[in-house]
């Protein structure tokens, strides 16, 4: 059977070019309303992601940005080119289900023009760097041939439990 045909298992998953967004949720922990990427057209290991996201009415950011002339956050267009790259990364952790990708910063973010309801995002992510546990990817987001949105995104794989354990900003420790 070919991949697009026989059901997606973890190797699966990690071996193919395109993913539909059943292998997406087996590969990120992210869930509705904040998964932001529907499928990926394209992947090479350890090198470039290409994903699409489409935007609708629906979304849930446009009740409130801005009532009557609905725009895409930038920041979750950023969001968006960090889980794609989330997505390429973590098709190298054999234990992802144990671990988490977390952003650790944030360059030359600019944002080209607005992304509204209808269009369709392409998020293309190239890795700079990955050194282990740690790296550095340039992100473009485009509407057809125009560019949207670019940054250049840093970021950590870090244990769940770590991270789960940590306490929240002002809490107590017991």
């Amino acid at each position: 059977m070919t991949d697009t045909v026989q059901p997606a298992t973890e190797a699966s998953a990690a071996a193919k070019t395109t993913l539909d967004v059943n292998d997406i949720q087996r590969i990120l922990p992210h869930r509705f309303p904040f998964l932001l990427i529907d499928r990926v057209v394209d992947l090479t290991r350890r090198e470039r992601i290409v994903a699409i996201k489409n935007i609708t009415i629906n979304e849930p950011f446009f009740a409130g940005h801005f009532p009557g002339l609905p725009v895409m956050p930038g920041v979750l267009i950023v969001e968006a080119m960090a889980q794609a790259g989330g997505v390429l990364l973590f098709t190298e952790v054999e234990d992802r289900e144990s671990k988490l990708v977390l952003f650790t910063g944030i360059e030359r973010a600019k944002f080209r023009r607005p992304v509204v309801p209808g269009d369709q995002l392409r998020i293309e992510v190239v890795v700079k760097v990955w050194r282990g546990n740690a790296g550095r990817m340039e992100g473009r987001a485009y509407v057809g041939d125009a560019l949207a949105a670019e940054a250049l995104v840093t970021c950590r794989l870090v244990d769940r439990v770590r991270a789960e354990k940590r306490p929240a900003p002002g809490a107590l420790e017991t």
